[in-house]
């Protein structure tokens, strides 16, 4: 009787948690600009906070996510050995080639053991010309981001704050990805 008790109160812990978690979003007109790959990703109902460990910049600086803060940021955790992250790059730099300005901007951070060698190649094989090469090699940046798998991409407000989450790989060059940024960065209505 006991072990059936737990399993229904375990049930109902595990509904409520699961509905939370898929059912609040930031803004509706957001939600509604949700399409294909897209609906993964989602947004969270109040901001986050986000870890302040450091990962080096490209120009091999310390640097931390606070350093970003001011633009909206697609911040993105991959591999070079990931071959979904590599799929999703090319979009990635799309999207930054499109958008990438005063008020928005897309973050690539190599999480592991990635060489630079294999960045450099792999970047230029995949024609990728906008996105950083910034580096996590001890993954403290993705542990205090509870990255669990890759690609994980973060959408980060003005304030460097967590809006949304989506997991997996996705093209964010779609017409779904492109209005959702829109919409973001768009000045707010008088």
């Amino acid at each position: 009787m006991r072990l059936l008790r737990l399993a229904a109160l375990y049930t109902a812990l595990a509904l409520g948690a699961n509905a939370s978690a898929t059912t609040s979003f930031a803004d509706p007109a957001l939600e509604a600009l949700r399409e294909g790959g897209m609906k993964k990703l989602i947004f969270h109902a109040e901001p986050k906070p986000v870890s302040d460990a450091v990962f080096l910049h490209e120009d091999g600086s310390e640097i931390t996510l606070a350093d970003l803060a001011g633009k909206y940021t697609v911040l993105n955790f991959w591999a070079t050995w990931c071959a979904p992250c590599r799929h999703e790059m090319p979009s990635l730099n799309a999207l930054g080639n499109e958008f990438n300005g005063d008020t928005f901007q897309v973050v690539t951070i190599a999480t592991g053991r990635n060489k630079p060698a294999a960045i450099d190649r792999f970047f230029d094989e995949a024609e990728i010309d906008v996105l950083p090469k910034h580096t996590d090699a001890k993954q403290t940046l993705a542990r205090g981001m509870a990255v669990l798998g890759l690609p994980i991409t973060v959408i980060l407000d003005p304030d460097g704050q967590e809006i949304a989450r989506l997991r997996g790989d996705a093209d964010w060059y779609s017409d779904s990805a492109r209005a959702i940024v829109a919409a973001m960065i768009a000045p707010p209505e008088s």
